[in-house]
């Protein structure tokens, strides 16, 4: 192998992106605020990084969190095509608050059997409002019945990886065998986020009028003037206790807080807010390297052209400590101490590793950024010689 020296100066913060990166939690020695609650989860959502966090695997009642999973499965079925976000839905007698007895007490959009108004009023209700009733009129739109809308929200469950999480209710009303993480929504949520920009915009809406009714979104964070919060959701049943979802942007950076099992909705928020401020005032989202773009030109024996250009094939993000921004460095290391033709596009020939002083944070792939065939038999035959001397 080969190493080399690819970065010894500080990286300077990139303009944010989307980058698909695994989720990961690097550790770093920063005190995190105290947070009164059972479960929680500080995520980048540029990198996927979980930067403080605690039970984040405990399995909990998800209460109205369960709505992020209903309304990407609505979205999935507009993308799809299989339904417009303009379609008129007629409300069937199964979404009526009157008739069942389980949404009493809950939040509703307040729909009535009959009624007649869009994909995307419902979504709004489901959302703001955080209308139970909503979300069956939309189960019922898109497959039929509730019973089979939640084998498509279990479905997109497995396809996301969401490890520690089953629903059985499109509303997220306590049902036996439902339940999810604070690390799970951290992960729906990112997927929302950079997967669903346009449905993401939904979540930052702050009141709905229907029949005649206002409702307030029940996300006190939006209107919280030290942060920029534009999502996400709360949920709440006596089992579950007080749940938020908070998403933040500043400048460059978007964090994600996960709160389950506050004891308030006065409390949730509060926790959230603490692990956001916390967040953004000591780490920053750094781009470490752009993707398509040479870091290095490299020898390659045998080989026509005789140099391939080296890099990432993708944007790669990085979050850290502000205070060890300037200590950021990257090598790089070749599999092999010579490369030798042939060298196909984007296969990897060594590795991009990225250090805060002497502690390896993260690693990537370093590929060839352009084919290298063989060379004529001239040219093998000089570089073999040269080789062997």
């Amino acid at each position: 192998m080969k190493t080399r020296l690819l970065i010894g100066c500080s990286f300077f913060i990139a303009g944010f992106a989307y980058a698909q990166s695994g989720e990961s939690s690097i550790s770093f020695p920063l005190i995190p605020p105290s947070i009164d609650a059972a479960s929680w989860v500080l995520m980048d959502a540029t990198t996927g990084q979980v930067l403080t966090h605690a039970n984040e695997n405990e399995r909990r009642n998800p209460a109205s969190l369960t709505k992020l999973m209903t309304g990407y499965v609505v979205d999935q079925a507009i993308e799809s095509h299989q339904i417009s976000s303009n379609d008129i839905v007629t409300v069937k007698r199964d979404a009526w608050a009157a008739g069942n007895p389980i949404f009493k007490g809950s939040s509703l959009m307040f729909l009535k059997p009959g009624d007649k108004l869009s994909v995307r009023k419902l979504s709004r209700g489901m959302i703001i409002d955080s209308g139970n009733d909503a979300c069956v009129a939309l189960a019922d739109y898109v497959a039929g019945n509730q019973k089979n809308f939640v084998v498509l929200m279990n479905h997109y469950v497995k396809k996301l990886g969401l490890m520690n999480t089953h629903f059985e209710t499109v509303h997220g009303l306590d049902a036996p065998g439902q339940f999810s993480t604070a690390l799970d929504m951290a992960k729906l949520s990112r997927d929302i986020i950079h997967g669903k920009p346009e449905f993401y915009k939904l979540y930052s809406g702050k009141q709905l009028t229907w029949n005649g009714i206002t409702q307030q979104n029940r996300n006190g964070l939006l209107w919280d003037k030290t942060l920029h919060v534009d999502g996400l959701k709360t949920g709440h049943t006596a089992t579950a206790g007080f749940n938020l979802i908070a998403s933040s942007v500043d400048g460059n950076q978007r964090l994600i807080a996960v709160v389950m099992g506050a004891k308030s909705s006065l409390g949730r928020e509060e926790q959230a807010r603490k692990l956001l401020i916390w967040g953004e005032n000591n780490f920053s989202t750094l781009q470490l390297f752009h993707g398509g773009k040479a870091l290095t030109h490299e020898r390659v024996w045998y080989g026509n052209p005789q140099q391939v250009n080296a890099g990432v094939d993708k944007d790669i993000y990085l979050s850290v400590p502000k205070n060890d921004v300037k200590q950021i460095t990257a090598r790089y290391v070749f599999d092999k101490k010579n490369l030798e033709a042939p060298i196909k596009a984007d296969q990897q020939i060594g590795t991009v590793q990225v250090y805060d002083k002497n502690k390896e944070l993260a690693s990537y792939p370093l590929m060839a950024l352009q084919q290298v065939k063989e060379a004529g038999l001239f040219t093998r035959i000089s570089d073999y010689i040269s080789l062997k001397i």
